[in-house]
């Protein structure tokens, strides 16, 4: 696989799309083949499933110029589809026309996910270059040092504000703007920071909070309104430790239109007999907002939560591309990726694992709880 790798990057880019066309075609007749064709009785199919058989092992050889993995393709692709013959005959080709269409996914899954989060575990208990066994020495060091305590600390920040500010802010959007005049144009507006990338969200800020010398002219919007006020300017990404909310507030607000288009479908989802029956009983806007639509909205509330507060947990591309985690606004996953420049991968490997332990039980606890969701319906 490496070799074609190497060898496709030598050839013309124009050539390239089309082999990587074929390629994928390829894998799409092969998947479809196993689903449509080997499972079925007939001459026609008897007769594809031997051109098969003899064309898959001659183009191993072809590819690969080795006998003995020809020969293992050829075994293993007859016996899979005598053992598919088999189970067809007996009601049973369905569980493998399942298996078909998982295992690309469940390979991918296995190849990007799995085994390297595997080798990752292992590799945060040994030394910087992976040959020395050092037990729990690297997570030692990050619980201990004032970097590494710093950088779990700012996570954590991030964790703690990120999710409920922009919650409460989608909510409090979504709520007050629903069945208003301009409606949708209002909400477009809030929500297109989401149609921006994390980098390109951080350079639009980092403009924001850019800072000059006093006496000149000021690029900064943020800083030129405080020159207007008769203000000094100011380094916002270097006034510690006030330099990370100021990050924060990045994600705040691409995040707040992703909370403000679920919740806002959630709250159009709050029966109206519920409200009006509410009303009749002489409650207050307030009350019904916390009495009826807030247990109503529970769920997305829930998955909305959940969701950015992962998003918290792993953000990289705010920090990195506006202060690299310089006066001490480091993150976990960027300081995964400044470890590793430093060829310190026992170290880098070990925040990986920290983050990992963070992360699974918000995703444990999203998904019970859209299992109950599932239940209830």
């Amino acid at each position: 696989m490496r070799d074609f790798f190497q060898w496709l990057s030598t050839i013309s880019p124009w050539l390239e799309i089309p082999i990587i066309i074929s390629v994928f075609l390829a894998v799409v007749g092969l998947i479809l083949f196993l689903v449509e064709i080997a499972p079925r009785s007939g001459r026609v199919y008897t007769i594809i499933r031997l051109a098969a058989c003899v064309a898959t092992p001659a183009l191993v050889l072809w590819l690969l110029q080795s006998y003995q993995w020809a020969i293992i393709a050829a075994a293993f692709l007859g016996l899979l589809l005598f053992f598919l013959d088999m189970r067809a005959k007996h009601g049973a080709g369905s569980l493998f026309q399942l298996l078909a269409f998982l295992s690309p996914a469940v390979l991918l899954l296995l190849v990007g996910l799995i085994v390297p989060a595997i080798q990752t575990t292992g590799q945060a208990f040994f030394n910087r270059n992976g040959q020395e066994f050092v037990g729990l020495e690297n997570f030692i060091w990050i619980f201990t040092q004032p970097q590494g305590l710093r950088v779990v600390l700012n996570t954590i920040v991030w964790v703690v504000i990120t999710p409920v500010v922009s919650t409460i802010a989608g909510l409090a959007y979504a709520y007050f703007i629903d069945k208003a005049r301009g409606e949708k144009y209002f909400k477009i507006l809030v929500f297109l920071p989401m149609a921006i990338s994390f980098v390109g969200a951080s350079i639009i800020w980092r403009f924001m909070y850019t800072v000059r010398p006093a006496g000149q002219e000021q690029i900064g919007f943020l800083n030129q309104v405080i020159v207007w006020l008769g203000g000094q300017p100011i380094n916002f990404l270097a006034l510690e430790p006030w330099n990370t909310l100021f990050l924060i507030v990045v994600l705040i607000w691409v995040q707040t239109g992703f909370a403000m288009v679920i919740l806002s479908a959630a709250i159009k989802g709050v029966p109206t007999e519920q409200l009006e029956a509410a009303e009749l009983d002489g409650t207050n806007a307030w009350e019904r907002f916390i009495n009826v639509v807030v247990p109503g909205i529970r769920g997305s509330l829930v998955v909305v939560l959940t969701t950015i507060a992962i998003a918290s947990l792993k953000v990289f591309d705010i920090v990195r591309t506006m202060t690299a985690g310089n006066s001490n606004t480091s993150v976990i996953a960027n300081e995964m990726f400044t470890q590793m420049r430093s060829f310190e991968q026992g170290r880098a490997a070990a925040f990986a694992v920290v983050l990992f332990v963070l992360v699974l039980p918000l995703v444990v606890y999203n998904a019970v709880q859209l299992k109950k969701q599932q239940e209830v319906r």
